[in-house]
């Protein structure tokens, strides 16, 4: 009987290698608690993890999309001498708390970032506080990103925020198209902070805020802290751990 479970998108490339996994898994005998293989990209491990939320699976993820930051390369050849070396990387989320124009309250986790973006075409103007402590008094932009060091090389990178290392205990303030003050390069909090983000002028200025790739719009504030409490096991072939992905992508920008 398979332990494991597989979990595949439903496009023809995941489906293909999901076929020839499972001849793999039956010619080898391969079992091994706990294991769920995802197969898809990016988007599609980060809506399977949340799915499984409280799962103590870990998750092999094979990638069938582009670039496939969380993702391991398939090979027939060796799939299942990497499914049994794989190393463990435990990681946690971002917990967005969000309350509406309508002062409803809206919670979501983000495994990759927070992002805060303008509603309309009115840049968006923001005040942000880690805890008590005042980071910035007004952020006119298209927004703000606040992103783990899992996500530092996915959006957060995009608009030029740093890459954070997996054991760093950091988090990533970066602001999107900042138009006042221009010069504003964002900031590197610790990760126990709680983050604070106020809309300063939901009437004319909405903005949303976004969790990974669900949406809260009309935001009037939102509160950004790591979730501890949530662990995701995410396992990675030898040499393409997730920590050696972004020590690549910092040598890429460096050189960039």
């Amino acid at each position: 009987m398979i332990k494991q479970q597989i979990i595949s998108d439903k496009n023809k490339k995941s489906l293909s290698i999901k076929k020839l996994l499972l001849k793999k898994i039956k010619s080898n005998n391969f079992k091994k608690e706990n294991l769920a293989i995802v197969i898809g990209g990016d988007g599609f491990m980060l809506q399977t993890l949340k799915k499984n939320i409280n799962s103590n699976k870990q998750f092999y993820g094979i990638n069938s999309g582009n670039y496939g930051f969380l993702m391991n390369k398939f090979s027939s050849k060796y799939i299942i001498k990497n499914l049994l070396k794989a190393k463990v990387v435990s990681i946690s989320p971002l917990e967005m708390v969000v309350k509406n124009k309508y002062n409803q309250i809206k919670r979501f986790i983000a495994i990759n970032e927070v992002s805060v973006l303008r509603q309309s075409r009115q840049a968006a103007s923001l005040s942000i506080r880690q805890g008590s402590k005042k980071i910035i008094q007004e952020l006119v932009s298209d927004g703000v990103l606040v992103s783990t060091p899992a996500g530092s090389t996915a959006y957060n990178l995009s608009v030029h925020g740093p890459i954070l290392s997996l054991n760093s205990k950091k988090l990533s303030i970066s602001p999107i198209s900042a138009f006042r003050p221009r010069r504003w390069k964002g900031k590197i909090v610790n990760d126990k902070s709680k983050i604070i983000i106020k809309n300063l002028n939901p009437n004319k200025r909405p903005i949303s805020a976004v969790a990974d790739n669900l949406e809260v719009r009309n935001a009037k504030l939102i509160t950004i802290k790591i979730d501890n409490k949530i662990k995701f096991n995410l396992l990675y072939d030898k040499n393409r751990s997730l920590q050696k992905k972004i020590n690549i992508e910092q040598i890429r920008k460096e050189i960039n």
